[in-house]
């Protein structure tokens, strides 16, 4: 009774919240399977999140392909049939599937017509419980892993990831300050044994949040509550505490990226100290004004990169801000220059107030626009599942809203009065230097010539 009061409930009113984004109805089953379903305005359609909390970062470095390898595995058939036969199965039903595995989590994506929501749920639920980790499967789902990895993993790409010639500015610095493995993991060392334990251990109901957006089939809570219900829970594995700075780091590195041209990526690079309040919505403003003092200095005032901007990343448990330019490799010293001066001026300064709220108020506008539709509803009820909380999830207009002038100075402050880490990725040669060098050779072999024809002439005198 009680779950048929919800699903009326939750029909019933589906027209007067359909409209809020930040309404959802969500509720746990008795196995710990959480749920979160939102009837959305396109009508015909639903979007699927599974969303399994396990993914690399739970892993060491030699094992940290186990969650990958396992989600294409689940892909391999089921009852004897094999990979195509299930993709005929989803094909037969109109709907498409993927997956992915970050860092923090794996996901099943799904996008089907509405009349199949459930015989859909069905399928996904089969490969979850009835995918057979047989040796030739595990085999092939090797060589897919091992190929969306770049390729085998040869000697020569190992000592180049081990000289630091492999990797992007940021991957590799998290490299030198222990944020990240030093080699790229390998699975050809990984056994049926290790798999079928991650699946034992992670695969369960208490360890999944199952996200359903769109045209919601009336009996859905009644179907999720028979099906998925049933499934059944373990005892919830830890994870893996995330990597802190470990080791120093050189300031400043100058990065192969090719063998010859004349262009340059500069990146500078700040770990972000963590702030008592407010600290993604603080770091997400100051970002935005960082991304417009960088195209109004470097880009419209010196004309020195086209597209300069910051970015915000996190590696192991650590998040970057970093200031990137796109440059030509002979305005390099100019560029850090005003970079310099542009982290003076804001330390002695600050932001300005007019600026920041300009930005701020674009900021609050974009939420009225910035998530449209089933399938993105679904993505950013996954990214944000840590804000919902009593049937809603957090106002990220009134988060942006409540960050100050007067803390974001604070954050820049503190950003800001470290030294930072200059990393540059450029190729090997310039095109000049490669004219001068052939020339040289050139005039060498010239020498050598000229030097064999004298020799010669003398000895035939």
């Amino acid at each position: 009774m009680r779950r048929l009061l919800f699903a009326c409930l939750l029909f019933g009113s589906a027209h007067a919240f359909a409209f809020d984004r930040l309404q959802v109805e969500g509720y746990m089953l008795p196995n710990g399977l959480q749920l979160l379903l939102k009837p959305g305005a396109e009508r015909g359609h639903v979007a699927i999140r599974l969303v399994v909390g396990v993914g690399l970062d739970d892993f060491s470095c030699e094992h940290k392909e186990l969650p990958h390898l396992l989600e294409h595995l689940l892909f391999s058939g089921i009852d004897g049939g094999g990979e195509g036969d299930l993709e005929e199965q989803m094909q037969a039903l109109g709907g498409e599937w993927n997956a992915y595995t970050s860092n923090a989590d794996t996901t099943f994506v799904i996008e089907a017509p509405a009349h199949n929501q459930r015989k859909v749920l069905d399928l996904l639920l089969a490969i979850l419980t009835r995918t057979e980790l047989s040796d030739a499967a595990i085999h092939t789902a090797k060589q897919v892993v091992e190929r969306e990895d770049g390729g085998h993993y040869s000697h020569l790409q190992r000592l180049l990831d081990r000289q630091d010639l492999g990797r992007g500015a940021s991957n590799q610095l998290a490299v030198e300050l222990g944020l990240k493995c030093a080699e790229r993991a390998e699975v050809s060392h990984l056994t049926r044994a290790q798999l079928e334990k991650v699946r034992q251990d992670w695969y369960a109901p208490n360890n999944m949040t199952l996200i359903i957006v769109g045209d919601l089939d009336k009996l859905l809570p009644a179907y999720l509550e028979r099906t998925y219900g049933q499934l059944e829970p373990v005892e919830p594995s830890e994870h893996r505490l995330l990597p802190q700075i470990e080791h120093a780091a050189a300031i400043r590195r100058d990065l192969i990226r090719g063998w010859v041209g004349d262009s340059a990526t500069l990146h500078w690079l700040f770990p972000e100290p963590v702030l008592d309040d407010q600290h993604d919505a603080t770091y997400d403003l100051l970002k935005d004004y960082l991304d417009w003092t960088l195209y109004r200095h470097l880009r419209l005032q010196h004309g020195l990169s086209y597209g300069p901007g910051s970015e915000r990343e996190v590696r192991g448990g650590v998040g970057f801000m970093s200031l990137r330019a796109d440059l030509q490799r002979d305005d390099l010293p100019e560029a850090e220059r005003v970079l310099e001066a542009l982290k003076a001026r804001l330390l002695r300064e600050g932001l300005d107030p007019a600026t920041f709220i300009r930005l701020q108020q674009a900021a609050i506008a974009r939420q009225a626009w910035a998530v449209q539709g089933n399938s993105a509803l679904a993505d950013y009820y996954w990214s944000a599942a840590g804000d919902y909380h009593e049937g809603r999830f957090s106002d990220p207009a009134k988060r942006i809203k409540a960050v100050s002038l007067e803390q974001t100075n604070q954050a820049m402050r503190q950003l800001f009065n470290q030294p930072g880490y200059w990393r540059i990725e450029k190729p090997l040669f310039s095109y000049d230097a490669l004219g001068w060098m052939a020339a040289g050779v050139l005039g060498l072999i010239a020498i050598v010539v000229s030097g064999v024809r004298r020799y010669r002439k003398a000895v035939a005198r």
